[in-house]
Formats: C-alpha cells, sequence, structure tokens
C-alpha cells in the first residue's frame, strides 16, 4: 500500500510548520491507523505537507484504550523500523493523549506518564462535560514541571456558550491545541466557528492534524489548498508555537 495513495505532488501546499504534536498515526493500539502500511501512508502525507516530525499520541482511556508505556512502546519501536526500512526522512517521537479520567488519575499518581521532550503533556478532557476539578489537576501538574496543552477544545461544545472559561483555563497556564480538521467543517459548525474563534483572539498555540486514518489526511491536504487556508495561515502563524515544543 506504501506509495500508492500518496504519490509525490509537487503542487501540495506545505504548512508553515514542520512538526505535527497530536497524530494517531501508532498502529494497532487506539481507532487511528490499524496497520503499519496504514501508517506508512498517513506519515508520507505529512511529509508532502512539510511534516518532518511527528510526535505519535495514540489515546490512553479508561475501558475503551487503556495503553501504558511498554504496549505503546512496543508499537512505536515496530514502526519506527518499518519507516527505516521505507527510507523515510521523518523523525518519530512517542507520548499519548491522556483522557483526564479514572485511569489517567491512576497512571498519574503512579508516575507513568509519557510527556514530550521537554515535558509538555497533551490532555483531552471529556466531551460531555468539564472535569470537575479540572483547575485544580492543570495546577498540580505545573506545579509538577508538566507543561500541559489541552487537546482540541473547540470541539468540547460545553465551552462554546462560555468562551470566558477558555480565557479563564489559558490564563492558568494551559495551552490549547486545535485541529486543522476543525477548520474544515469536519467536526461540525460548532467546532469550526469555536476554532476561528481562537484564531481572532490569537489563542492558537499549537496545530495538530489529529489524524486517524488517510481519510483524514487527504482532507486536510485539500483544505491547506483552499483559499480560506491561504488567508488563515499567516494570521495565526505568530501564535503557534509547533516547531518550538521539541528542541
Amino acid at each position: 500500500m506504501f506509495g500508492k495513495l500518496f504519490k509525490r505532488n509537487r503542487e501540495q501546499v506545505k504548512l508553515f510548520y514542520h512538526t505535527d504534536i497530536h497524530s494517531h498515526i501508532l498502529p494497532g493500539v487506539d481507532h487511528g491507523s490499524q496497520s503499519i502500511e496504514q501508517s506508512l501512508d498517513m506519515l508520507e502525507a505529512e511529509l508532502q505537507m512539510g511534516i518532518d516530525r511527528v510526535v505519535l499520541t495514540s489515546h490512553v482511556t479508561a475501558m475503551t484504550f487503556e495503553n501504558t508505556r511498554e504496549s505503546l512502546m512496543d508499537a512505536f519501536l515496530k514502526l519506527k523500523d518499518a519507516v527505516t526500512d521505507a527510507g523515510m526522512e521523518i523523525d518519530l517521537y512517542l507520548s499519548a493523549e491522556y483522557r483526564m479520567d479514572e485511569y489517567f488519575d491512576k497512571e498519574y499518581a503512579a508516575d507513568h506518564l509519557m510527556p514530550f521532550p521537554g515535558n509538555y503533556i497533551l490532555l483531552e478532557n471529556s466531551f460531555q462535560q468539564e472535569l470537575m476539578n479540572l483547575d485544580d489537576l492543570l495546577f498540580d501538574m505545573q506545579v509538577k514541571g508538566y507543561k500541559t496543552i489541552l487537546a482540541h477544545p473547540e470541539r468540547y461544545t460545553y465551552y462554546s456558550r462560555r468562551r470566558k472559561r477558555y480565557e479563564q483555563l489559558h490564563n492558568a497556564g494551559a495551552r490549547f491545541q486545535v485541529n486543522i480538521l476543525s477548520f474544515t467543517g469536519y467536526f461540525g459548525e460548532e467546532a469550526r466557528e469555536s476554532a476561528l474563534w481562537f484564531a481572532r483572539h490569537g489563542m492558537i498555540d499549537y496545530l495538530g492534524s489529529d489524524m486517524h486514518n488517510v481519510k483524514h489526511a487527504h482532507i486536510i491536504m485539500d483544505y491547506i489548498n483552499s483559499k480560506e487556508w491561504k488567508k488563515l495561515g499567516p494570521e495565526i502563524a505568530s501564535t503557534v508555537k509547533n516547531d518550538m515544543i521539541i528542541p
């Protein structure tokens, strides 16, 4: 499969940064990539968009994806070997997207988290309601030296009607990672409007593909070739720090 879905396209627009900090490209560990072949095609898409450093942030979630350091590392090493065999010039980093739930509480208490280089950690809120002790947890993590990043806050619809909460969280030190897919309307109009609100208010600290499959790759590639992105990209470039997150 590798090389068939994503042939080199000289006309493909490149992103203005080179590091994707949110992806589900690690194979067989969540509802992202299901095989090495799919992962290689997704990485080829990243390369075409100008991305040559990818943080692999598989889900760590109670009940559904109770991944461990060991399970993720096993898949990571296999993918790295496949990337080397394929001759792909792309750097991979292993971390996770941590849903703040009872399984996270257990892993956090046991000091089992796998942060990015620089001690950044990608956190996911529930899609139904905000974690009750979110402020206390973020403060505790920051005291312990973690740099907290809230994954795709535009997708938590309970914030869209009280956007002052976004400002409170951001002012308290939580960084925001917005999905490019949200700008396309893929997650609905409410998420799209919130993503654009972040752009207007200079509150996009990081962008992520949140790529789970090759369909997502095609949607992102089409979008960054659009007139909207050609206008939006330069407007948000000054706040986006993707390439600063890994030394």
